[in-house]
């Protein structure tokens, strides 16, 4: 069944369209930093310079989260492993 599903959306080029549109990378955002209680940042395993996880003053999502851990500071993590540590891990995933 799973291998006519693949011939059929190979065929009609939709899988080619799928995994084009998955491969691009998420276009992440910096946070408005006046949104923040904290503005210090971590090195992540990319070496990327990346927001510590912070609270809003509004208790909105901030721009660029990517979870909401679960002592409600948001996480501007790149990737899912490691998100949320000493936060009480992942509430939910943005």
């Amino acid at each position: 069944m799973q291998r006519v599903l693949v011939r059929s959306l190979i065929a009609s080029g939709t899988l080619i369209t799928l995994l084009a549109s998955g491969a691009a990378a998420r276009e992440f955002r910096e946070p408005n930093e006046n949104t923040l209680d904290r503005h210090g940042r971590y090195i992540n395993r990319d070496g990327r310079s990346v927001h510590q996880p912070a609270h809003t003053r509004d208790g909105s999502k901030p721009e660029g989260a990517t979870a909401h851990c679960r002592d409600g500071t948001w996480s501007f993590s790149r990737h899912r492993a490691g998100t949320c540590s000493g936060h009480h891990g992942v509430a939910s995933w943005e």
